[in-house]
C-alpha cells in the first residue's frame, strides 16, 4: 500500500566515530524526509486522478427511512432505514435474494422506491434522479463491457454518455488505466481479458465522470483469491486517497470484514443488525468461539453462565468472552478436532440469518 515509509536506522552494534555518526544520522534523516516526500507526492498524484470535483457537502451521503420496494405481491425491501457517512466504505451483507441488489438499484436511481424516503447527497431519488446519477459510479454484478470494442474504446464511448469532451475523456481513460494497472492492455479486446481485468476495467469505467460515490454490486463474485485481494486494494486506495464514498453489496464474509467500516446485515428485505464488524461480533456472539466439526449425534452441551452454544448442520459452536472459559468443553469432544478461535463476521451472519428455505430471488426491473 502507498504511504508506508521504511525506518532507516544505524546499526547500533557497529562502532562509529562521533562525527561519522552525526553524518550518518543526518544522512538518514535526509533520506527519510526524501522518501516521505516521494510518498506524499505519489499520494497527491493519485488523489489528482481519483479526487471527485468538490461540491456542496451534506450530512449524509445516503439517508434512507422506511425504504420499501415491492414487485407485484413480492416484497423485496421491507421498510429499512440506514445512513452512509462521507468517505466511508459501507456494506450490505446478506444471502442471495435478501434485497441487497434492489437496495443498490434504488440508491443508483435504476429502480424507483415503492414508498419511504431515500436521499443521495441531499437529493430526493423520487424527483432528482438525473442529478443523482451524475454523482454516482455504478459497477454492476454482471459484466456488461462491449465485446466489440477494445479496452480504451470501452472507456471513451462510455465517457461520451456523460458528455465528457473527447480530449478530456482520452486523458481520463489513460489515467484510470494506469491506476488499475492496465496501461499496456489499452488495445486488447474484451474477450482477451481475465475475469479480474474485466472487473478492474468496469471499476475504471465507473470512475470516468469523477463520481463522489461508487456503488458496487457483489464486486468480486467468481474471482480467485489473489484477484479479489487486488480489487480490495484498489477500492481501499480509492477511499483513502481519492475520498470516494464506497457502497457495496456482498455475501462474502471476509470481503465485508476487510473492506467495510460499517455494514448492515440484511435478509428477506429486512435489516437484522448494523454496526462495525467488530461491534457486531461482540454484540451478537462473543469474542471467542469453540468450533467442533463432524459431531454426528452428539448432543449440544447445555449453555452455562457466560457461554452460549448453537448447532449448525453437523457442527457445534460455543461462544464466550474469554478463551479459558471454553477450554473445559474441549474434553467433551475427545476423538474430534475442537478448535478455539476468535469469533468472526461469519458467526454473526449465521446467527442472524434465517436457516429456513430462501424465498425466490427477486428479479429487478430492466
Amino acid at each position: 500500500m502507498l504511504g508506508v515509509v521504511e525506518d532507516r536506522q544505524v546499526d547500533s552494534l557497529q562502532p562509529t566515530p562521533d562525527g561519522e555518526a552525526r553524518r550518518v544520522a543526518s544522512s538518514n534523516q535526509s533520506i527519510d524526509a526524501d522518501r516521505a516526500s516521494d510518498v506524499r507526492n505519489s499520494d497527491r498524484h493519485i488523489s489528482d486522478v481519483l479526487q471527485p470535483t468538490p461540491k456542496p457537502q451534506h450530512p449524509h451521503v445516503v439517508f434512507a427511512r422506511d425504504l420499501t420496494k415491492t414487485y407485484g405481491k413480492q416484497l423485496a425491501v421491507d421498510g429499512i432505514a440506514f445512513e452512509v457517512s462521507r468517505g466511508e466504505t459501507f456494506g450490505l451483507l446478506g444471502p442471495n435474494g435478501a434485497g441487497k441488489s434492489t437496495t443498490m438499484r434504488m440508491i443508483a436511481c435504476r429502480t424507483p422506491p415503492t414508498s419511504g424516503d431515500l436521499f443521495v447527497e441531499g437529493l430526493d431519488v423520487h424527483s432528482r434522479g438525473r442529478e443523482i446519477r451524475s454523482l454516482i459510479g455504478v459497477v454492476p454484478q454482471d459484466n456488461n463491457l462491449d465485446p466489440d470494442l477494445n479496452v480504451l474504446k470501452n472507456l471513451i464511448i462510455y465517457a461520451s454518455y456523460y458528455r465528457i469532451p473527447k480530449k478530456k475523456a482520452a486523458e481520463r481513460a489513460d489515467e484510470l488505466l494506469h491506476f488499475i494497472g492496465m496501461s499496456g492492455r489499452a488495445d486488447s479486446r474484451i474477450d482477451e481479458l481475465s475475469g479480474g481485468m474485466k472487473r478492474r476495467l468496469m471499476i475504471a469505467r465507473a470512475l470516468l465522470h469523477e463520481p463522489r460515490i461508487l456503488v458496487l454490486d457483489e464486486p468480486t463474485t467468481g474471482l480467485d483469491p489473489q484477484v479479489r485481494q487486488e480489487i480490495w486494494q484498489k477500492l481501499e486506495e480509492l477511499r483513502r486517497v481519492g475520498g470516494v464514498t464506497i457502497i457495496l453489496s456482498t455475501h462474502y464474509m471476509d470481503e465485508a470484514e476487510k473492506l467495510c467500516e460499517r455494514l448492515v446485515v440484511i435478509d428477506r428485505g429486512k435489516i437484522l443488525a448494523s454496526g462495525t464488524p467488530h461491534e457486531l461480533v461482540l454484540s451478537k456472539v462473543s469474542r471467542y468461539a469453540l468450533e467442533v466439526r463432524d459431531v454426528g449425534d452428539l448432543p449440544l452441551l447445555p449453555s452455562t453462565h457466560g457461554i452460549t452454544g448453537v448447532r449448525r448442520n453437523n457442527a457445534h459452536f460455543y461462544f464466550a468472552a474469554e478463551a479459558e472459559m471454553l477450554t473445559p468443553l474441549m474434553r467433551e469432544y475427545e476423538g474430534r478436532r475442537p478448535m478455539i478461535r476468535l469469533s468472526n463476521l461469519e458467526d454473526v451472519f449465521l446467527q442472524l440469518v434465517s436457516d429456513e428455505a430462501e424465498s425466490p430471488a427477486v428479479v429487478d426491473e430492466p
